[in-house]
């Protein structure tokens, strides 16, 4: 061949050795795992070293080292699953074969031994449950609608707050207590709006009505022993069905009319009661003022007269003169007549003004 006489001796066209050796420098025929000349690396022979280093590191060899691995993973994993956290606001209750112990877990660090063992987490803290929809009968959920005492229908949006007293019984006497304190609250608020008009739970009594519902919720969750203490009920709206909510709106509008009105005549009657009752008092005391000068000046005039007649029983000639005497002073003293002494009275002018002799002396007068 062409390269053969080149290359002197047989060798290949890239200038390598005789007989058996290939075009890198060397035969098909090379140890394993060698890197002579440039070769690639031998994978098993990798291998073969990182597991003899792995037996130098893991007691007892490779097989014994994969074992304690799995072992310690276990028991890792164990531990992770046997120790549990109680926080502040919960408690926890241990169950052994699914049955419950007595003791409760405070809150901190526990250990149980898992997985014979299983915790539940029961929150302690107030929580709500709210009931109604503000959505009316246009909503396929009634859960507020309700028929009042007076054959109206109510729609009643209302929370319930309450607090889980024995987690135990929480856990274990009702299957859904959420659930079930739901469903017992809507039929409590049901049964005592059904027993009342309707206005009661618009406006006059919600206080009355919030309060008979908790007493119903809270004894019937006694009786199921659900460990629950309900702590408010509040009710927070109510209104009547979307339909009718416009004739509601009329009647309430009136309802308010008829109240001030109603108000206004208060005001007016109190108003003229109070006058009314000033001047009856007022009559009265005039009444009793009169009463009394009357009464003193008869009283006056009584012991006048008892002291006259004493006077005219010591001497009745004196005492019978000095009456007429004083009698004859008043009536002459009030009439306009003029009396002139025979005696006396030829020289009398032809004119005198004895009409004016009655009236009193003007001021400026002749003294």
């Amino acid at each position: 061949m062409p390269w053969s006489n080149q290359n002197g001796g047989g060798g290949g066209p890239w200038g390598g050795g005789g007989g058996n050796k290939g075009p890198w420098g060397q035969g098909p025929n090379r140890p394993r795992g060698g890197r002579g000349n440039g070769g690639p690396p031998d994978l098993e022979e990798i291998f073969r070293r990182g597991q003899d280093q792995l037996k130098n590191v893991v007691p007892g060899g490779f097989n014994g080292g994969v074992a304690a691995i799995i072992g310690l993973l276990v028991v890792g994993f164990v531990l992770i699953n046997s120790i549990y956290t109680v926080q502040p606001d919960e408690r926890g209750v241990e169950m052994r074969f699914g049955k419950p112990k007595e003791e409760i877990s405070m809150p901190g660090l526990h250990y149980h031994f898992w997985p014979l063992e299983k915790v539940e987490l029961v929150k302690i803290t107030e929580q709500q449950q709210n009931i109604g929809s503000k959505s009316g009968l246009g909503n396929q959920s009634s859960a507020g609608l309700m028929l009042s005492g007076d054959q109206n229908i109510v729609n009643v949006q209302f929370s319930v707050l309450f607090s889980v007293t024995d987690p135990k019984a929480y856990l274990f006497n009702v299957e859904n207590p959420a659930e079930t304190l739901q469903q017992v609250a809507e039929s409590a608020m049901r049964e005592v709006v059904g027993r009342r008009p309707a206005q009661d739970i618009f406006r006059d009594n919600r206080q009355a009505i919030a309060a008979d519902v908790k007493t119903t919720i809270q004894a019937t969750m006694d009786t199921y022993g659900a460990g629950i203490s309900v702590n408010t009920v509040a009710i927070e709206d109510a209104a009547p069905p979307r339909e009718v909510a416009d004739a509601f709106d009329e009647v309430q509008r009136a309802e308010q009319d008829e109240d001030r009105f109603v108000e206004e005549a208060n005001q007016y009657s109190n108003q003229v009661l109070g006058k009314a009752r000033g001047q009856a008092a007022q009559i009265r005391e005039e009444a009793a003022a009169y009463k009394g000068r009357v009464v003193k000046e008869a009283q006056g005039e009584a012991q006048r007269f008892i002291s006259v007649y004493d006077a005219y029983a010591k001497a009745p000639d004196v005492t019978r003169k000095r009456l007429y005497l004083e009698t004859m002073q008043n009536v002459l003293g009030k009439s306009k007549k003029v009396i002139l002494d025979e005696k006396n009275g030829q020289g009398v002018l032809p004119y005198l003004p004895l009409n004016e002799i009655g009236k009193p002396a003007q001021s400026g007068g002749a003294q």
